[in-house]
């Protein structure tokens, strides 16, 4: 897939998700996990299909990663999370943007930091680096949902849950 038309899904659906937690949505496991799974995924599998990526890289992917997932929890940190119907709720606040645009610019600095100093800009990919940020805002706001006692949300169908269906 072209690497511009990836870069272009990858910021509609951020668009989207933010949208969507503005204005509050119910908290499914599906929800909080797949998204930052797949971009994940993307990012690793990018990083493994690349060429010349070497050990400093990999040295410098670590920590960033880890550096990714304590910004997004931070960031779920100050995610609202209420009751609504019964079942768990979240939404960003004016806060949550505050720590969105810090970590952008720490992450910023942090990538330009590494690639000063030896790291290739391919061993890094935006996927990777969203990925692991909404990752460890996922497992925040589940740690935290968990703790409330309040229900899940029950999951919603697919929207491409007809790919998976046979017709008769």
């Amino acid at each position: 897939m072209n690497g511009w038309l990836l870069a272009a899904i990858v910021a509609a659906v951020l668009v989207l998700v933010v949208v969507k937690r503005l204005r509050g949505e119910p908290v499914t496991i599906r929800d909080l996990f797949a998204g930052p799974a797949v971009l994940t995924g993307l990012g690793v599998l990018f990083i493994a299909k690349a060429d010349g990526v070497t050990g400093t890289d990999i040295a410098w992917v670590v920590p960033g990663a880890l550096l990714g997932l304590g910004l997004g929890a931070a960031r779920g940190t100050l995610v609202r999370l209420f009751e609504k119907e019964g079942v768990l709720w979240q939404r960003y606040t004016g806060r949550t943007f505050l720590v969105v645009i810090a970590s952008l610019l720490i992450s910023a600095g942090y990538g330009a930091f590494a690639e000063h100093m030896g790291m290739h800009p391919y061993a890094r990919p935006t996927q990777l680096t969203i990925g692991v940020s909404f990752l460890g805002e996922s497992l925040l706001i589940y740690y935290r949902a968990r703790k409330t006692g309040t229900p899940f949300a029950p999951e919603q169908e697919s929207p491409l849950a007809f790919l998976g269906r046979r017709s008769r």
